[in-house]
């Protein structure tokens, strides 16, 4: 009966220390978002926000983990910022329902695990912020 007693008193102690180890490898994860994203944007200035850009090649659209969707148009990158960062893994594929080779904030975005093909998600992006070099 003792064991018994000490492992449901153990179970839930392991359960929190699951969920807080969770929380910090996400906060880990959208800090090493944060300084890959200023690592691509050094040297380089922001323009005016755009809701929608050209974006005919799709092997161009990059997912930084927790922090934000980026389309290298060569001389200039779009950095759009969802509103739920957290629904960004790299691990995933994103599927965009877009007309046309225009990427807009408005366009449905789903992710799909990249090995079984189930959908983990929807990402809601904000504004494009374009960053050229001045």
């Amino acid at each position: 009966m003792g064991s018994l007693f000490r492992t449901a008193m153990i179970a839930p102690a392991a359960a929190a220390l699951a969920l807080t180890s969770g929380c910090a490898t996400t906060g880990q994860s959208a800090a090493d978002g944060e300084a890959r994203l200023a690592a691509m944007l050094e040297g380089r200035v922001a323009g005016e926000p755009q809701s929608c850009i050209n974006a005919p090649l799709s092997n161009r659209l990059e997912v930084i983990d927790e922090t934000a969707v980026v389309y290298d148009a060569g001389s200039t990158i779009y950095v759009a910022r969802p509103e739920n960062p957290e629904s960004l893994d790299a691990s995933d594929v994103l599927v965009i329902d877009r007309f046309g080779s225009r990427i807009c904030k408005q366009d449905v975005i789903r992710t799909l695990d990249r090995t079984l093909g189930f959908t983990t998600g929807a990402v809601f992006l904000g504004d494009f912020v374009p960053f050229s070099r001045p």
